[in-house]
């Protein structure tokens, strides 16, 4: 089983971002030297969610020059907020400067405040990141002389009348991966032998204390759907290798006390950023067409901690991790800088890639 990293950290203030970027660089950059599989960045924007990820293919390219020999993935980029022309070719140009090495999770976006900065209604969302989706193959298969791809889907307009350039690194466009939450979305992965991201839980409520049932269900359902796709049994292994369960806060220190401990001066620290955030989004949620109807709670709810968290001292941590290997999870994506990155909150970062490094990981190598 895998163990990539996820650059999941918050500013809170204009004058945090520079250190921040800087930091996570050096974060990403230790997580390579200790054999971590791959770096993995969201998509977000005006929120300070991770300020950087309002170009994660930038930061991406950026690290993969540093970083040859490394996977880079986007967990997840939000389709709906990317003209499906710059998606195809951004997509095209890091899937060469990775040599192959890019896994491109796809989803329909989370918050109405990012929606309306781009002149999208949250609850059009997921139409939009369909089309998008389907005009970006329409993209990627077109050659020169083929007939013009017309693009009409809400804010994105155009028609291209070439190809999409450059070609893509290999015989086929870089991987994505979508988010086996919905039938649709478990069936386009599975078709394609793509990896997929599978959930700890089921929406509406997005917090809970029986993880492992909602991942079974979901991976169970998208592992059915590609033993049924067809494909030969290397495609079905290169497709489950990099499917991914993610933890937004991964915490390990030598003792489950001192664990927990410290993940709650984390999950504090969290909490403010993300109320903080969410000030602004009720302001974006002042129509019916961009009202969230997820369920969430505090972070330092036990639902929110059971369904989002991992952390404990190495040998909690393996224990907790068995099932989900016995399972069938081909990667465990490990948010190590969740919550504003503090001097304090690196120094716990850097102390879980260290513990996973060389004390868990070796358990699932």
């Amino acid at each position: 089983m895998r163990f990539s990293v996820f650059l999941n950290a918050r500013s809170t203030k204009p004058e945090e971002d520079a250190r921040l970027i800087t930091d996570l660089i050096g974060h990403a950059e230790r997580a390579g030297d200790l054999g971590f599989s791959a770096i993995f960045m969201p998509d977000h924007h005006f929120n300070g969610y991770m300020p950087v990820a309002s170009d994660s293919f930038l930061l991406a390219a950026y690290l993969a020059a540093r970083m040859p020999e490394m996977y880079f993935g986007f967990s997840v980029v939000s389709v709906p907020l990317h003209h499906p022309v710059r998606f195809t070719e951004r997509v095209n140009v890091l899937d060469h400067l990775t040599k192959g090495k890019l896994l491109v999770g796809i989803g329909s976006g989370t918050t109405p405040e990012e929606m309306i900065g781009f002149a999208v209604n949250y609850k059009e969302a997921s139409a939009l990141a369909e089309k998008n989706l389907a005009t970006a193959e329409q993209l990627w298969a077109k050659r020169m002389d083929d007939p013009a791809v017309v693009i009409d889907n809400g804010p994105y307009q155009g028609r291209v009348l070439q190809r999409i350039t450059p070609t893509p690194y290999g015989e086929h466009h870089a991987r994505l991966m979508p988010v086996a939450f919905r039938e649709s979305s478990a069936r386009r992965a599975a078709e394609n032998a793509w990896p997929a991201f599978i959930p700890a839980f089921t929406p509406p409520q997005i917090y809970g204390t029986e993880p492992l049932d909602h991942v079974t269900k979901h991976f169970s359902n998208y592992r059915r759907m590609l033993d049924e796709a067809g494909h030969d049994d290397a495609a079905i292994a290169a497709a489950l290798d990099w499917t991914t369960h993610t933890y937004q806060c991964v915490h390990v220190a030598e003792t489950d006390e001192q664990a927990r401990e410290e993940l709650e001066i984390i999950l504090k620290g969290y909490q403010d950023a993300v109320d903080r955030e969410n000030e602004f989004n009720r302001r974006a949620e002042t129509d019916d067409a961009n009202k969230k109807q997820d369920v969430n709670v505090n972070a330092l709810d036990e639902g929110w901690i059971g369904t989002w968290c991992l952390y404990g001292s190495p040998e909690t941590v393996i224990e907790h991790l068995k099932p989900y290997q016995q399972l069938g999870i081909g990667n465990i994506l490990c948010g190590t800088t969740t919550g504003p990155l503090t001097e304090q909150r690196l120094g716990f970062a850097n102390q879980t890639l260290d513990l996973l490094s060389s004390k868990v990981m070796p358990a699932f190598a």
